[in-house]
C-alpha cells in the first residue's frame, strides 16, 4: 500500500491509507453484519467492478482487517471489528446530510442493520426492555433492546412490541417529523404499542441536518 501513502506519521493518516480507498469502507461495513463470500459482497456493492472489489479485499487482507474464514468466506479480524465504534460515529455524522434517497441509491439489508446499530444510543436505553420490527419496504429487521444492550437481526420478530413501517423513518429519527404528526397524518403504519414510536426515536436518533450557509 506504499503507492497510497499520505506521507504522514499519524494514526489517522494510516487509517485512511487502509480504508480510505473507494469501496473499502463499505466492504468493512457489510462484513460488520457477518461473513460473506465474494458473490454476496458484489451483490450488495453492484457499482464496483469485480476486479476492483478483488483488489480492495486483497488490500484489506494484507492490512490485517479482513481474512478468509474456514468456509472460504471473507470475515473481519479482531482488528477489523475494532473499527465499528469509529464507523458508527462516522455513519451517524453522515446520516445528518442524507436528505432523501437519490435516484438509483441502493438500500440493502446490511445498510438497514448497520443504520440501527450506528444510531443506537445505549445511554438513552438504560432500563428499557422493548422489541421492534422495522420494515423498510420488503426489507425487515428485528431489534431488541434490553437495558441498554441492542441486538439487531434480519427478518421478522414475532411478538414484537412495535411493528413500524414508513418511508419517512429517517425524518422521524432526525426529528424532522414528530411521532404524533406521523401517526395523525397516517404517514406511519404501526402495530402494537404506538407510544413506543417515541421510544424508538429516542433510542435511534439522527442529529439535525447541518446548517448550509447561503441556502
Amino acid at each position: 500500500m506504499t503507492d497510497r501513502s499520505l506521507g504522514q506519521f499519524c494514526g489517522l493518516a494510516r487509517a485512511f491509507e487502509i480504508i480510505g480507498s473507494r469501496w473499502s469502507v463499505l466492504v468493512v461495513r457489510d462484513l460488520m453484519v457477518g461473513p460473506k463470500d465474494f458473490a454476496e459482497l458484489h451483490e450488495t456493492l453492484p457499482r464496483v467492478s469485480a476486479e476492483i472489489l478483488e483488489r480492495r479485499l486483497g488490500e484489506l487482507v494484507e492490512a490485517g482487517v479482513v481474512r478468509r474464514g474456514e468456509s472460504g468466506a471473507y470475515e473481519l479480524t479482531g482488528y477489523g471489528r475494532d473499527l465499528e465504534p469509529a464507523l458508527a460515529e462516522l455513519g451517524r455524522w453522515g446520516a445528518r446530510s442524507l436528505g432523501d434517497p437519490r435516484p438509483g441509491d441502493l438500500f440493502s439489508l446490511d445498510i438497514a442493520i448497520m443504520a440501527l446499530r450506528s444510531t443506537f444510543r445505549p445511554d438513552h436505553a438504560r432500563g428499557v426492555h422493548a422489541s421492534f420490527e422495522v420494515r423498510f419496504g420488503e426489507l425487515v429487521v428485528g431489534a431488541r433492546v434490553e437495558d441498554g444492550v441492542l441486538t439487531v437481526e434480519e427478518g421478522e420478530l414475532p411478538g414484537a412490541d412495535l411493528v413500524i413501517e414508513t418511508p419517512l423513518l429517517k425524518h422521524l429519527m432526525a426529528g424532522e417529523l414528530s411521532p404524533t404528526e406521523a401517526l395523525w397524518l397516517g404517514l406511519v403504519e404501526a402495530h402494537g404499542d404506538p407510544g413506543l414510536i417515541t421510544t424508538f426515536v429516542r433510542l435511534f436518533p439522527i442529529g439535525p441536518a447541518p446548517e448550509r450557509i447561503g441556502s
